[in-house]
């Protein structure tokens, strides 16, 4: 691992690392706060996803998640959102390969050497963390934002136990019903659409749901609202009286003005689950 910055930050220590993956064949990036406690022992943790054309550095500088993070004493942890390299596949579309890889692991060529974003998520990364840095892995949380929310979501349901919430900002509700899902999973797993259902939070909803609370935000003036298909997550909440908050934020769109304001919520959210 090789540290490429670290900056005081709320008391705390901001950093960019990057390292080898033998998930991704190829070197990773991510971001790491650290809060000030973190300097005496080990702190909880709270992992933000990132959505499609981002890098680690998004939500890490456009946030404002650290103030936050520092006041309730727990790490957050930003991973890219796809392999990168020269060697590593990519389209011509915004939406399908670098910058989009959709927390899957891909069965399909040119994608499957590298884009095997969910093992790097959910084993290679915690397991680097919980070795090189102060982090407490028997408390985590997990949130997202579009793409991001829904690898938390599908993250979160597909192993219970291990965080004791999950939230997300205008998550993909509804991929295998969306032109932002049927793509990229037709792409990443073949025709076989049985494979996709464990990637499809609102399915995955309505079969499994969640072992923790749920705290969804999605903005009424989103401009992607038919391709999110938020409406079918909340449905699916209700249907199985998931322990959530669904929320409709009048006059919100899917940016970063959007997630800043209510970033506080979702950090408080997941702290309160975490030091519970």
């Amino acid at each position: 691992m090789k540290t490429i910055s670290e900056n005081i930050c709320h008391g705390g220590t901001q950093g960019v690392y990057t390292h080898a993956s033998k998930a991704t064949g190829g070197d990773m990036t991510f971001g790491l706060f650290l809060p000030e406690e973190a300097k005496l022992g080990e702190v909880p943790v709270l992992w933000y996803l990132s959505g499609l054309t981002c890098t680690h550095e998004n939500a890490m500088t456009k946030a404002g998640a650290q103030g936050w993070a520092a006041e309730q004493g727990i790490a957050l942890v930003f991973p890219d959102t796809s392999p990168r390299g020269d060697d590593v596949a990519d389209d011509e579309a915004y939406d399908l390969g670098k910058g989009a890889g959709f927390y899957v692991n891909a069965t399909q060529d040119p994608w499957k050497p590298h884009f095997q974003m969910w093992d790097y998520v959910a084993e290679e990364l915690p397991a680097l963390l919980g070795a090189e840095f102060a982090i407490d892995l028997d408390r985590q949380s997990i949130t997202g934002h579009s793409m991001g929310g829904h690898g938390a979501l599908t993250l979160a349901m597909a192993h219970p136990g291990r965080f004791k919430s999950v939230s997300a900002f205008a998550p993909i509700a509804n991929p295998t019903q969306s032109d932002w899902g049927k793509k990229q999973l037709g792409a990443y797993l073949g025709d076989d659409t049985g494979q996709w259902a464990k990637h499809d939070a609102s399915l995955q909803m309505a079969e499994v749901g969640f072992d923790g609370p749920v705290l969804i935000d999605q903005g009424d003036s989103d401009n992607f609202l038919d391709l999110l298909k938020p409406e079918a997550l909340a449905h699916a909440m209700m249907a199985r009286r998931q322990d959530g908050v669904f929320r409709m934020q009048k006059g919100y769109d899917h940016s970063y003005f959007f997630i800043s304001t209510f970033m506080e919520d979702h950090v408080v959210f997941a702290a309160e689950a975490l030091y519970a």
